[in-house]
């Protein structure tokens, strides 16, 4: 196997995602870097930090050298960042040794390096808010098209109360739809250039180091953060934290897709399944298992970015390079669970008599909480609960009717509407068609 799962050709078509994979490739960190060292001599240069003509000469060799990311290895196993190792190449590759001089004029390893992961985290989120918004489009169209459609609610894995398909589904949504409304307050606190220098103070540029950041800012359409923010990484901090909630709502759908898909008794039906090497009859419900999977994984490493955030003093190595080796995981397995979830909701469709034998098996227990609150027009509450459950008993020890044995017990006691399930689904259905009708503002 693999170091990583996302970098497998084996396990490529399980967990890969081809479009965020490019964009934390060796070859797009490099690129990455070079535009924000190109961006910054041009702004210098415009600000008389550094020559015009050699801001303008960076700016463009930035923009046509190809760096080969293998070549710059041996040194940054020594220096630990491949920054050093990056403007050496770039000033020989440039063969014009006074221009490129200038090259990284008061910058520092981790401006660079923070910038170019905030360059491609903005094309990441881009992907994300595409796909969250289909998977939420069409857990819309599903909890509207089946508001109405009654199927037992379970609670501790037991059946509960009635519900519906609809609801189940929009259950599944609405987390969703709230953190796609964090978004735009998401991007204004990750997507921030990074310009502080060696230790925050932006010293060698004097007193025009404010004005070469808001500049930079401007260049490369980021945010002007108003000072460093190398040991302050609240925006990487608050970016895995929301990556996880999402991943984590995906994986509750996988969860009760899993159980709803079972063998014995299906509610579901998934549209997407795997094999046994051995047993011809099986349908595994892989896909719901992969977003649990994921999601185990995110889980853990959100850790691990939260854990770090605690930088020592002005800047930290080892912290830093816990975000390295923990956040592009993040991002992948998220780009893959949204893509899992939309082919999971758009083929899943109900089995609704297979929903109505799962009610209650035909014994009518899942009306019990109904008929102890029917029965208080005419009791205590205690008692009606004591009764309800002594009734309940009856029921399993004889295998009655619930709805019958109530009748025999109460016959003076119209308790009809205890047992009506549009009654008893409550507001699931509204709610089912409220959330279908906010994904429709998106």
């Amino acid at each position: 196997m693999a170091a990583s799962v996302y970098d497998s050709s084996l396990y490529r078509d399980l967990f890969g995602d081809a479009d965020v994979g490019r964009l934390f490739s060796d070859t797009a960190e490099v690129r990455a870097m070079m535009l924000v060292e190109g961006a910054l001599a041009k702004v210098q240069g415009k600000l008389g930090i550094i020559p015009e003509l050699s801001a303008q000469a960076i700016h463009r060799a930035s923009l046509e050298i190809q760096i080969d990311p293998g070549a710059l290895a041996a040194e940054t196993g020594t220096s630990a960042v491949a920054v050093p190792a990056l403007v050496k190449a770039f000033r020989k590759e440039m063969q014009s040794p006074d221009h490129a001089q200038y090259i990284h004029w008061g910058a520092t390893s981790q401006d660079i390096i923070d910038t170019g992961l905030v360059l491609r985290l903005r094309q990441v989120l881009t992907i994300f808010e595409v796909r969250l918004r289909a998977v939420l489009r069409d857990l819309g169209q599903l909890s509207d098209t089946h508001a109405d459609l009654v199927m037992a609610g379970r609670t501790w894995g037991q059946v509960a109360t009635p519900t519906t398909f609809g609801a189940v589904t929009a259950g599944w949504g609405r987390p969703l739809l709230r953190l796609q409304g964090k978004m735009p307050a998401l991007r204004s606190d990750l997507l921030n250039v990074s310009l502080a220098g060696a230790a925050g103070t932006l010293s060698t540029m004097g007193t025009k180091g404010p004005d070469v950041r808001k500049a930079l800012a401007q260049a490369l359409d980021l945010s002007d953060p108003g000072g460093s923010w190398h040991s302050a990484r609240d925006g990487i901090t608050g970016f895995a934290a929301w990556m996880t909630q999402v991943t984590v709502c995906l994986a509750k759908m996988g969860e009760d897709l899993i159980f709803l898909s079972r063998s014995h008794m299906p509610e579901v039906s998934i549209g997407l399944s795997g094999g046994s090497s051995t047993m011809p009859q099986k349908q595994n419900p892989v896909m719901p298992n992969v977003l649990v999977a994921i999601a185990n994984h995110v889980v853990a490493l959100n850790s691990a970015v939260q854990g770090a955030a605690i930088h020592r003093e002005q800047r930290d190595g080892a912290a830093w390079m816990t975000e390295w080796m923990s956040l592009p995981q993040m991002c992948m397995g998220l780009a893959r669970a949204l893509t899992v979830s939309d082919q999971i909701v758009s083929q899943l469709s109900p089995l609704p008599d297979h929903m109505a034998a799962g009610l209650d098996s035909g014994l009518g227990l899942i009306y019990a909480e109904a008929l102890s609150f029917a029965l208080t027009d005419h009791m205590p509450r205690p008692e009606a609960q004591m009764k309800v459950k002594e009734l309940c008993k009856a029921v399993m020890e004889t295998n009655t009717s619930f709805k019958d044995l109530a009748t025999q017990e109460w016959p003076e006691f119209d308790l009809s509407h205890a047992f009506d399930q549009s009654r008893q689904v409550g507001q699931a259905p509204a709610e089912a068609r409220s959330f279908s009708e906010d994904v429709k503002q998106l």
